[in-house]
């Protein structure tokens, strides 16, 4: 039995359960530096007695095996309370096989299906159990795909602000590693356009641009008032970021490649954000996302929860110094056909928690969720 487990009274993790789920793309998708056309989703649940937390990640395949192989047996018999505690051992118990990536998905994934169990055992929105720093959560549409003709991205864009009310969106842009600047930059003026001036346009290069290109590129994401310009260069590259935020007007963002706390230090010491993005299935999960947050507020910077909305949305609404959450295309629509009780964006804000239903308030579609099983 794990140190402390089983002590008392109290619940303790009886078993982890993942399946993974590989679900089409509605047309073709891609950034400045990939394509695809689907997406899989890792989906852990955790089981005390009656009661099953959910969690997920999404990623490759194998990060089932890391589930099952390395971390299922830490957390199995451990009380259900102490999260905290779980994470420290799975953090511990992946030192050789090395926590960023595929293992830090894994991880990440049974750290929120934990922080879900918790909840429902104690009959509480997890927002609730966290402590509400704020009601609603701001979001902004995200998609613009660099695989979208003109109409399709036109069409994304005025659903998102005419129909949603949602009052930010953001597009891909470094189309073919930022071989099509030209095709970039029409397709930021294109998007201007279609929303109007009152709404806040970003973009997202993936890392795709050098940094003299990134920086001429931005000359016209100036011209066209685009505010927040994610990773102009790889979020590798510390000093290129930082010397790229130095040098234009639209804020910096970068951090959804975080797979550790001290990456995200050194981030924030090298001055390269304006904002600081974390992801909650790749950086630990919940327990390491509000260690995140908090770092970021140290420095006196805000922070951006990066795509899976319905994982990020109870954490996000907990902060105090959160700028905004992703409502990211693919995974939206996902996780609205996998899940019951998904959150509505209707003018910008989702409100986690407001059903009262405990933890995250959703529940899985067994038979939508068969239909794209592959383990």
């Amino acid at each position: 039995m794990n140190p402390g487990a089983g002590l008392g009274t109290d619940p303790v993790v009886d078993g982890v359960d993942v399946s993974v789920y590989t679900v089409p793309t509605d047309t073709p998708e891609g950034d400045g530096t990939l394509t695809w056309s689907s997406t899989t989703l890792v989906l852990v649940q955790a089981r005390s007695g009656d009661a099953v937390g959910l969690g997920w990640t999404y990623g490759a395949p194998a990060t089932a095996q890391v589930v099952t192989g390395q971390l299922a047996p830490v957390v199995t018999g451990r009380r259900v309370w102490d999260v905290a505690a779980a994470n420290e051992a799975m953090h511990r118990a992946l030192r050789n096989t090395g926590r960023p990536g595929i293992a830090a998905g894994a991880l990440s994934a049974v750290d929120v299906a934990l922080w879900d169990l918790k909840a429902r055992l104690l009959g509480l929105p997890l927002v609730r159990l966290l402590g509400a720093s704020r009601p609603t959560v701001p979001v902004y549409g995200s998609g613009g795909f660099t695989t979208y003709d003109h109409e399709r991205q036109h069409r994304q864009l005025r659903t998102w602000v005419q129909e949603q009310g949602i009052p930010r969106v953001k597009i891909k842009i470094g189309e073919s590693w930022g071989q099509a600047e030209r095709r970039d930059t029409e397709r930021v003026t294109r998007a201007r356009r279609t929303i109007g001036d009152d709404t806040e346009l970003y973009v997202d290069a993936n890392g795709a641009y050098t940094v003299k290109q990134a920086i001429r590129v931005a000359r016209h994401l100036d011209a066209q008032n685009v505010t927040w310009f994610e990773e102009p260069v790889s979020s590798d590259e510390l000093a290129h970021l930082a010397q790229i935020r130095h040098a234009i007007a639209p804020e910096v963002a970068a951090g959804e490649y975080g797979y550790t706390l001290d990456y995200f230090g050194r981030m924030l010491g090298a001055g390269a954000v304006d904002c600081l993005q974390a992801d909650v299935t790749r950086c630990g999960g919940i327990t390491v996302w509000l260690r995140v947050a908090a770092l970021a507020e140290a420095a006196g910077l805000q922070i951006s929860g990066h795509c899976a909305p319905h994982l990020h949305a109870h954490a996000a609404a907990a902060v105090p110094n959160l700028r905004h959450l992703e409502w990211f295309h693919d995974h939206i629509r996902i996780e609205q056909h996998l899940f019951d009780g998904v959150l509505d964006p209707d003018g910008g804000v989702i409100r986690p928690g407001a059903t009262g239903r405990p933890g995250l308030g959703l529940t899985l579609r067994q038979a939508a969720a068969e239909r794209h099983r592959v383990a």
